[in-house]
């Protein structure tokens, strides 16, 4: 486990540094029971709730050292991460090479130094949806707290003005419009996680129901 999140973390150095990203082969990309399209879908809880730049902030909180409240322009002020990754939804449709901008979440790792008693993470965002993963989901090069896409501010509908992206799980698990993020030492199921959806939403294993 040591040696696969090194590696990761130097996959993620390597893309901060800005070194080019080997090609991206379409073979083996697609998850079964996926199709790809070309348009970004918009799928929710059917709240999109408009919080001002100046009002939004991201709790980061729990099991840490460190925690923080962050404000938009303290959130801005952070290493900034670019990644062109895949997208997969739980109803069946992926779109390859999702370009998103903003914070890595090992930045934000680093940030408030998660304790060892620190298993899980659980989000919630300003619809009050919410969701969770094991932190080792987490603790990759391409997952981030995004509010860019393809050059341009996340829009609303899409969790704007900022979102999880998790590239390697069913896009539930990135959870929109995000305002808190609680390191936790045990798990607990989100919103769709209660009403049935899989608790590890793995693609390549059609992970979707429980």
């Amino acid at each position: 486990m040591k040696e696969d999140y090194v590696r990761r973390k130097e996959r993620w150095a390597k893309k901060m540094s800005g070194k080019e990203r080997p090609a991206r082969p379409n073979a083996g990309r697609l998850p079964p029971g996926q199709h790809e399209v070309s348009n970004f879908p918009v799928l929710d809880l059917g709240v999109h709730p408009e919080i001002p730049l100046g009002e939004w902030s991201l709790k980061i909180h729990g099991e840490v050292e460190n925690p923080v409240t962050l404000d938009w322009e303290q959130f801005m002020a952070l290493p900034q991460f670019r990644d062109v990754s895949d997208f997969h939804c739980v109803t069946t449709w992926s779109q390859f090479d999702m370009e998103f901008s903003g914070v890595a979440f090992f930045t934000l790792a680093d940030l408030v130094k998660p304790k060892p008693s620190a298993t899980h993470l659980f989000f919630t965002g300003y619809d009050d949806y919410t969701t969770n993963t094991p932190l080792d989901a987490c603790m990759d090069d391409d997952v981030m707290i995004a509010h860019a896409w393809n050059g341009q501010p996340l829009p609303l509908e899409h969790g704007g003005p900022a979102r999880m992206i998790i590239p390697k799980l069913y896009a539930w698990k990135g959870a929109k419009f995000i305002r808190e993020i609680h390191f936790r030492d045990h798990d607990e199921l989100g919103f769709w996680e209660q009403r049935g959806y899989s608790n590890s939403a793995d693609p390549f294993t059609e992970d979707r129901f429980a």
